[in-house]
């Protein structure tokens, strides 16, 4: 009788499924090894064997009750034959797949650009729908995936579904750069996707300002948020060439003067956060913005804004926001970056 692998590890070794093949092959386990040894050199009639070899085809019972060994050469052909055969049917249904699409993407396009005509955006509609397009989009990603992502940090879910589609891209060898702004830094929830699309390759700055939320793949096709309707309810899919090459460069120079966020557990509050966002908040607010005008742009709460200027105001002894904007002037701590 054929006897199963004894141990839990035996087992892990001895029956592994191959979704190939519905027959099943094994790999073979250190007690087959031995097994297979000791069956060479002294056949058996009535011993016991792991399942492994027989799943492998290395070992035939024959009429009498003896066990013989097969030789490995003849064994691998039964089994690698019929693997071989379904590789080969997967990679002609892989490449269906992609004629259909490539057959697809020209009438998609043909239907974009009639009589010489490049639409300029297309309206995506709908909180899922639009998840559902960018998440695609990422997917399809082969070189480049540029994205900047203003107001601060993100839902927890949100950057989950993010870190589902980015980290395949950065495996596929996608080039990813994010820009954020500087609130970023101190929110646990991104720092955590930082990190985790850091280490697999990606770049990520921060900035006290960012034009607007934009996603740019392989520069092809950019989304960018429906200025006129509601951000979360209506996206824009722009596919042609001059916008893209637009709002790259827009990228580009918002990347150039963006600080490098390179996070990791240790780091609680980077030096550069009191300076970069007090400065960014003292200079709106010399240049006349209200506190909530001021958290609008730079992505954080109002008390946050109110906190710093607090700080500023202990700091330089004012007794007004009129006097402090004053001697924050005359300190020329803007200027020179003087630690507030």
């Amino acid at each position: 009788m054929i006897m199963h692998c004894k141990n839990q590890k035996d087992v892990r070794m001895c029956i592994k499924a191959d979704m190939l093949n519905e027959n099943q092959a094994s790999e073979i386990c250190e007690r087959g090894l031995n097994f297979y040894a000791r069956i060479l050199k002294e056949p058996s009639i009535s011993h016991d064997s792991p399942e492994c070899l027989t799943r492998l085809g290395l070992l035939r019972r024959t009429t009498d009750n003896r066990l013989v060994a097969i030789e490995p050469g003849l064994a691998a052909s039964r089994l690698v034959r019929p693997m071989e055969a379904a590789i080969g049917r997967q990679q002609h249904a892989l490449d269906s797949v992609r004629v259909s699409i490539q057959r697809a993407e020209q009438v998609y396009r043909d239907a974009s650009y009639r009589e010489g005509d490049i639409q300029a955006a297309r309206v995506i509609s709908g909180a899922e729908i639009i998840s559902t397009t960018l998440a695609s989009a990422v997917e399809s990603c082969q070189e480049e995936l540029l994205t900047a992502q203003p107001g601060g940090g993100r839902p927890q879910e949100l950057l989950a579904k993010a870190l589902d589609s980015d980290l395949p891209a950065l495996r596929r060898g996608v080039r990813q750069r994010t820009i954020y702004q500087h609130a970023v830094r101190t929110h646990g929830s991104t720092l955590f996707y930082v990190e985790q699309i850091s280490a697999a390759g990606a770049e990520v700055r921060t900035l006290d300002e960012v034009f607007d939320r934009i996603i740019v793949c392989d520069r092809r096709i950019a989304f960018v948020p429906d200025p006129g309707e509601q951000r979360s309810q209506t996206a824009l899919a722009i596919e042609h060439p001059g916008l893209i090459r637009y709002l790259v460069k827009m990228f580009e120079h918002a990347w150039e003067r963006a600080t490098p966020l390179q996070y990791s557990p240790g780091a609680h509050r980077p030096p550069l956060l009191a300076d970069e966002k007090r400065r960014s908040v003292l200079q709106l607010m010399v240049n006349g913005y209200t506190d909530e005008a001021i958290a609008g742009r730079l992505g954080m709460s109002v008390r946050t804004v109110a906190t710093h200027v607090r700080k500023a105001t202990e700091i330089f002894n004012s007794r007004s926001r009129a006097q402090l904007a004053y001697l924050i002037a005359k300190a020329g701590f803007l200027d020179d970056g003087i630690d507030a």
